[in-house]
């Protein structure tokens, strides 16, 4: 219960000097933030996991913090972040160097977006099927 809360408060501090350039920009600073928002993503907090999966995913160095990164939104949009879902549909669409583009898991992903009410999801499955089977 202390550590949950304890990890709490971190990532809400670290939520906070996120925004601060001068902060993310220090080595020991980002390494800190990190720990925070992985602590709190590892706990299953499904914002913690959209948020920490997004920065992976878009600006982690290396192979291994983008998989990390569609694993963690995987798990958010599993548990119905819009934002998370769209991500992962965008992502399977393109393919990664470990799997192949996939329309089909595209829009099943941008299914699950759209029933969490993000704007671009229902625009993208329209997209999708004009484009039709060839895909």
């Amino acid at each position: 219960m202390l550590l949950q809360l304890k990890a709490r408060a971190g990532y809400w501090l670290a939520r906070r000097l996120f925004h601060w350039s001068w902060f993310v920009r220090q080595p020991r600073g980002w390494r800190w933030l990190e720990g925070q928002f992985a602590r709190m993503a590892n706990l299953g907090d499904v914002g913690a996991q959209s948020f920490y999966g997004h920065i992976l995913t878009f600006r982690g160095m290396g192979l291994g913090a983008r998989e990390e990164g569609v694993r963690l939104l995987r798990l958010a949009a599993l548990a119905g972040d819009g934002k998370a879902a769209y991500q992962v549909g965008v992502i399977s669409l393109a393919g990664t160097p470990s799997k192949a583009p996939d329309a089909v898991e595209a829009a099943r992903w941008w299914g699950m977006a759209a029933k969490a009410g993000h704007p671009l999801a229902e625009l993208k499955l329209q997209e999708l099927a004009s484009r039709g089977p060839a895909q």
